[in-house]
């Protein structure tokens, strides 16, 4: 059997495991996107907020970010980060806990300080929160549709680009868990790695497996397979993980079988929602979908103003 329990194998990330200096740069880059033009090879004559300079907004106000629509909260850590980045002396009071799930008009948190900063800042605080809250809320979805069973639901790599960690996060905050976070942290041989190397199937196989293993026997190691047949020698070399890419549900009973407990089973490829309650009930260890994050929708958050700067 795997070396690794399984919850080794697929944790849920926490805002505690989140370095505080990556979020300031995202909260930092976003800013600048909006008031320096970052990004842009010819900057602006003026930098800030045109609108705001113009019309002269002065003086202490507040603001209520309002959810449109039943979510899962995912995002809330990060407003006090956004918020430094236009102006340290903003000041927010969350009404919600992280991870709630909220109905249509829930007041998720209060905004108050400089008028001007809170209009500069509300559109970041926004798109960061309408996205991880997102993710957060289709993870929670396919949580509920996956079932009752001990299969454990994962995403993969497929995120956005520098913004893994967040959005990886929010799967957790949904209810999900994490599969591998990068290159780094696991041996996942893939059908590429294998066609590379020649060694798709056979004593070759095996032999492949096995000298990534020895090379790092400190990590999880996994294998990914696309037919019944390559099962045999991969087992040979004694894996943590199989993953079993695109099977029909058919071929995955008979590879769950074969397998008989003898490493973890991973499904992948060409799993929908619509499947997951039948994936349930097969006796998977885990089911991996990219979809939880680069098919995720932003939800409808809001910032309503409040003309007397009152907590709602």
């Amino acid at each position: 059997m795997a070396r690794f329990s399984i919850d080794d194998l697929s944790k849920r990330l926490s805002w505690r495991d989140i370095d505080a200096a990556y979020v300031q740069t995202w909260a930092q880059l976003a800013r600048d996107e909006d008031i320096v033009g970052e990004g842009l090879l010819h900057k602006p004559l003026q930098s800030g907020d045109a609108t705001t300079q113009a019309l002269g907004l002065k003086g202490i106000g507040g603001a209520n970010l309002i959810a449109r629509e039943v979510l899962i909260v995912a995002g809330l850590p990060l407003i006090p980060f956004f918020l430094a980045a236009y102006d340290k002396s903003l000041v927010f009071v969350p009404q919600v806990a992280e991870e709630a799930h909220v109905i249509a008009g829930t007041p998720l948190g209060f905004l108050k300080g400089d008028i001007a900063s809170i209009l500069m800042a509300e559109r970041a605080i926004l798109n960061a929160l309408q996205r991880l809250s997102g993710i957060a809320t289709q993870a929670a979805n396919y949580v509920k549709t996956l079932g009752e069973t001990p299969t454990r639901l994962l995403d993969t790599r497929k995120t956005t680009p520098g913004l893994r960690v967040l959005e990886k996060y929010a799967v957790a905050c949904g209810g999900a868990y994490n599969h591998r976070l990068g290159l780094f942290d696991r041996l996942l041989i893939k059908d590429n790695h294998l066609a590379a190397e020649e060694a798709t199937v056979g004593a070759r196989l095996a032999l492949a497996i096995k000298r990534a293993r020895t090379a790092r026997p400190d990590l999880p190691l996994e294998v990914e397979v696309d037919h019944l047949e390559q099962i045999p020698f991969v087992l040979e070399a004694g894996p943590d993980i199989i993953l079993l890419d695109n099977f029909s549900n058919d071929a995955l009973k008979q590879a769950i079988a074969l397998i008989a407990g003898r490493a973890y089973t991973e499904a992948s490829g060409g799993i929908t929602r619509e499947r997951l309650s039948i994936l349930g009930g097969l006796g998977l260890d885990f089911i991996s979908m990219g979809a939880l994050t680069h098919q995720s929708t932003a939800v409808d958050i809001a910032l309503d103003w409040s003309s007397a700067g009152k907590i709602l």
